[in-house]
């Protein structure tokens, strides 16, 4: 068997649907498969996935891929995985089964809880160990918020008859059989348990949080071996799990941003806008947070992240919560034919503001309506507020950063559609290279499984890889650009100052 005849399965949970994804070693996609999950709202602000139903659908993705591609299963080599970050899941040791509703990386019950930690002084320990904010878009607050509202849980968690962990961890769990029960750094370095710097679980932060520190999960590297897997029966012989890596740093893999001052932007449900600090660990005064974007062969590889919660959603809310569209895909042709959005902005706050706001408090708006207005004014604005949203959290990280970014690497489904790509070059004034397949964040975790498995055997090799890309340049005159950002900032100023 050559190695150009190798292939490697990478699934993909992200907070929508599960993908599984057959990749060669050049990072070409073979095949691929999708299943949407459902979405649970049981409170304002809260959000739940169903992890027995997002395994159930991982199990049926594989299958239904591998049966259509049956004539290349003698040369899958491995299985990858990357993830939505910060989703929670407790389970149980003996079956794997969840023993509560995911809790989602959006829900904000864990809200009190940092307010409360906040007040207390805790704000700049968290950041100088993890990097991150007090916030609770990440997993420590629902944790809290999970023992002290499930006492029985509590018990099984100190007890160790329950585990908790975010998705891959679940989902290893149970590829495993129950014999792996283990996270990357990229997953963990999001929890608030983490100390970046030292490239361990913290038990000062355990402590504040009320968290049993031996109830994590063990930490290896991106490139690691993460057990082996008959994928649930599917394979008569197991493969290894190789490759493991949270969906934002694993795009940033696939777009080859290895050093310092590359950055890219995965548009999803929510958006994270990445840039690459190479081995330098650095940290911001103004809410950008520290990620890691890899541990290679021990050595960690540091990233700014911009939190854009609201992208994609937004667009999908005008679907199924007001129902003014009838699909996603009509809102291009309806942006289209209208030109702009007349004056109406869309800020679209359902679960808080990101980067630079950081309000956990501040709700959704429509601003700008006049009885001109129409439907097609809001959908067009709502489009726009994508762009909009992330030349805020560019301007941040480069300030912060003092690189000044020429070019953007982008990637996820938003990015077909062409219209908003354009709008967002003009609005950042900055070049957009989109990568020509979707799947980047899957197609990381492949190429870091092919590292890990040997196949590859440098970041120079797969770096020398082709990708294909569409490019856009601004064409929008910068004083025009200029006064859309202005009234787009009128109208985030606007909401802010409605928030008690």
């Amino acid at each position: 068997m050559t190695t150009l005849s190798q292939v490697i399965l990478a699934l993909d949970q992200s907070t929508s649907a599960t993908k599984a994804i057959l990749f060669d070693t050049s990072g070409d996609c073979l095949d691929r498969e999708s299943r949407e999950h459902q979405q649970y709202y049981p409170r304002p602000g809260w959000v739940e996935h169903d992890a027995a139903e997002i395994w159930r659908n991982v199990l049926a993705t594989i299958q239904t891929l591998l049966l259509r591609n049956s004539q290349i299963a003698d040369r899958l080599v491995g299985l990858s995985l990357t993830n939505q970050r910060e989703t929670i899941v407790v389970f149980d040791r003996a079956t794997g089964e969840p023993l509560h509703a995911a809790i989602v990386w959006q829900c904000r019950r864990g809200d009190a809880i940092c307010a409360a930690h906040a007040a207390e002084g805790d704000e700049p320990t968290v950041h100088a160990r993890t990097g991150l904010r007090l916030d609770s878009y990440f997993p420590a607050s629902k944790l809290q918020w999970l023992l002290q509202n499930h006492p029985t849980l509590a018990s099984r968690l100190a007890i160790g008859s329950a585990l908790v962990g975010t998705i891959d961890t679940y989902l290893i769990y149970r590829l495993t059989g129950g014999k792996v029960f283990a996270t990357d750094h990229t997953n963990a370095s999001r929890t608030l348990f983490y100390d970046i710097g030292t490239l361990r679980w913290n038990e000062e932060l355990c402590d504040l949080w009320g968290f049993p520190i031996n109830a994590l999960a063990e930490i290896r590297e991106c490139d690691a071996g993460f057990g082996e897997t008959t994928l649930g029966g599917i394979l008569q012989e197991p493969i290894p799990i190789c490759g493991v890596i949270g969906d934002s740093q694993a795009s940033l893999f696939a777009h080859r941003c290895y050093h310092r001052g590359m950055a890219k932007v995965t548009f999803g449900t929510g958006s994270s806008v990445m840039l690459s600090l190479g081995s330098q660990l650095q940290f911001s005064d103004r809410g950008v947070v520290t990620s890691l974007a890899w541990v290679l062969a021990g050595v960690p590889t540091y990233a700014f992240e911009a939190i854009i919660i609201s992208s994609a959603a937004t667009l999908t809310w005008l679907q199924t919560q007001l129902g003014i569209v009838h699909s996603v895909q009509e809102i291009e042709a309806i942006s289209a034919t209208l030109g702009d959005s007349g004056g109406v902005h869309f800020v679209p706050a359902f679960s808080g503001l990101g980067l630079p706001y950081w309000s956990a408090s501040a709700r959704a708006a429509i601003t700008g309506l006049s009885a001109h207005s129409g439907r097609h004014h809001v959908v067009c604005a709502a489009l726009e507020s994508i762009a909009y949203q992330l030349y805020d959290a560019l301007e941040a990280m480069q300030t912060e950063s003092g690189v000044i970014l020429n070019s953007l690497k982008a990637d996820g489904g938003p990015t077909t559609n062409s219209l908003l790509m354009q709008f967002t070059a003009d609005i950042i004034e900055r070049e957009i290279a989109v990568a020509a397949i979707p799947d980047c964040s899957a197609q990381g975790a492949a190429l870091i499984g092919f590292l890990g498995l040997g196949v590859h055997s440098s970041l120079s090799i797969i770096g020398a890889l082709p990708h294909a890309k569409a490019v856009y340049q601004p064409s929008m005159a910068t004083s025009t650009a200029q006064k859309l950002r202005a009234e787009w900032t009128h109208a985030v100023r606007q909401v802010l100052a409605g928030v008690t």
